[in-house]
């Protein structure tokens, strides 16, 4: 399976701490926000209020896929490109497409 090619070498290299901290900060307040669609379940909110925050939901998740693919450019893709063999360059690439088609990018 092509992931477990591509994780492996994933974990070579490390978030940059600004992308990290940024990620983990949104994070957060998505699992507030998913905390909060659970409360409006209960509460019997209306339907479309629901809908509306699972909107805000998506949004929120699809920034932080943003700076993950930013940092993985930035940090992982370019070291392939610099310094990687031309195999090891065409990995990079097709992973980061795949990625994006998988994710409507």
């Amino acid at each position: 399976m092509l992931l477990t090619i591509y994780t492996r070498w994933g974990y070579l290299s490390r978030m940059g701490k600004n992308s990290k901290s940024a990620c983990l900060n949104r994070l957060s307040r998505i699992e507030g926000q998913v905390r909060g669609l659970s409360r409006m379940v209960e509460a019997d909110r209306y339907c479309i209020d629901i809908v509306t925050q699972i909107g805000a939901v998506r949004a929120a998740l699809k920034r932080v896929e943003h700076e993950l693919l930013r940092d993985h450019v930035g940090h992982c893709v370019r070291e392939a490109m610099l310094g990687g063999s031309a195999r090891e360059q065409e990995l990079k690439i097709d992973e980061l497409m795949n990625v994006i088609a998988r994710s409507g990018g």
